[in-house]
């Protein structure tokens, strides 16, 4: 028997995790929650690591807040979450090398109020919202005149967003090219360090958290490196 390598994820992150009714498109059973599957980039990178590991792939779904702890705790060993290896992150669990880095956007309504913003001054005055415990929340407050709304996950700034309740959201590219296949919204699309936020690349990038000290960190980066 393979040894079993236990990933979590949000399953409620789209394009990175989202969950589905079927294994459609090679998704994968999400162990505690019935009748469930995760899929998106990051199950593609788990079961990918988990093949070349030679281990059996289990996903579990947890809210964001809970995901470090359990790998602190052992009962994850690892976060593939489109998590960004942020120095606050770094003092509770290791990362491996990055795997994907994109820049901070605006998600926004065609029909609304910031059609043709295209720097963050733009977004003086209206009502922003950013994911609690998020460094985009952090960039946000900081770094722009917005009235800035915290909310606690993807799903209810959408929803926000669709009754009118905020003009815009922040949320990496990625994400917004995927919520922007329906045609009611656009994103402006800044860039990082130049119209956009100000970040380090570790607050925009994503890696793989794994436990202190954990020897897969080594693994997985002889992996990612192919």
């Amino acid at each position: 028997t393979k040894t079993v390598l236990k990933v979590g994820m949000e399953c409620n992150y789209a394009p990175y995790n989202w969950s589905q009714t079927t294994d459609a498109d090679g998704a994968v059973k999400i162990s505690n929650v019935a009748d469930m599957y995760a899929n998106g980039y990051d199950v593609q990178v788990a079961k990918n690591i988990a093949d070349n590991l030679g281990m059996e792939l289990e996903i579990y779904a947890y809210e964001w807040d809970s995901l470090v702890p359990a790998v602190q705790a052992g009962t994850l060993d690892l976060i593939i979450a489109g998590m960004s290896p942020t120095a606050e992150r770094k003092e509770k669990v290791d990362f491996t090398d990055i795997y994907w880095n994109s820049n901070l956007v605006v998600i926004t309504r065609k029909d609304g109020s910031l059609t043709s913003a295209t720097t963050l001054a733009d977004l003086d005055g209206k009502k922003i919202a950013a994911q609690s415990g998020t460094s985009h929340l952090a960039a946000l407050s900081e770094q722009t005149k917005a009235q800035v709304n915290e909310l606690p996950d993807f799903t209810t700034m959408l929803i926000a967003l669709k009754a009118g309740t905020i003009d815009g959201y922040v949320a990496e590219e990625p994400t917004a090219m995927a919520v922007c296949l329906d045609k009611t919204y656009s994103f402006i699309p800044l860039v990082n360090n130049d119209t956009g936020f100000e970040v380090p690349v570790e607050d925009t990038s994503i890696a793989v958290g794994v436990k202190k000290g954990s020897e897969l960190k080594d693994k997985i980066n002889e992996y990612l490196k192919t």
